[in-house]
């Protein structure tokens, strides 16, 4: 192989930009960003997200009074058409992403064999 996989990674990263997927997220997240109350509605979503997150990964307990705001938080920015929008082209662009790593980790699957398999 002449290309390292350095390059060829940029290449992927160059491909993912110029990608359909990406370029509707971007447009859209745009779009958000620009409109005051969906963006405010759309940056307390992602603090509530991250806040729970962070949690989680301390291993700290999630309350349930903490699951019902974001619960509300979820069908609030949902009911926003932009914001529905977006969270529909961010997960596109994540089922790329899924499957690209796939495909990436396919030698090592097929060296090691699946998880699933063991």
């Amino acid at each position: 192989m002449s290309e390292n996989l350095y390059d060829v990674a940029y290449n992927l990263e160059k491909a993912l930009r110029e990608s359909d997927e990406f370029k509707s997220l971007r447009k859209l997240y745009d779009e958000v960003n620009a409109d005051e109350v969906a963006n405010k509605m759309f940056e307390n979503f992602r603090n509530i997200q991250l806040n729970l997150q962070q949690k989680q990964m301390s291993g700290e307990e999630i309350t349930q009074e903490e699951i019902e705001q974001a619960q509300k938080s979820v069908a609030l920015v949902q009911q926003h058409e932009k914001i529905a929008q977006l969270m529909a082209a961010e997960q596109r662009l994540s089922m790329v992403v899924t499957e690209l790593n796939k495909i990436i980790m396919k030698p090592l699957e097929e060296m090691y064999g699946s998880l699933e398999q063991n």
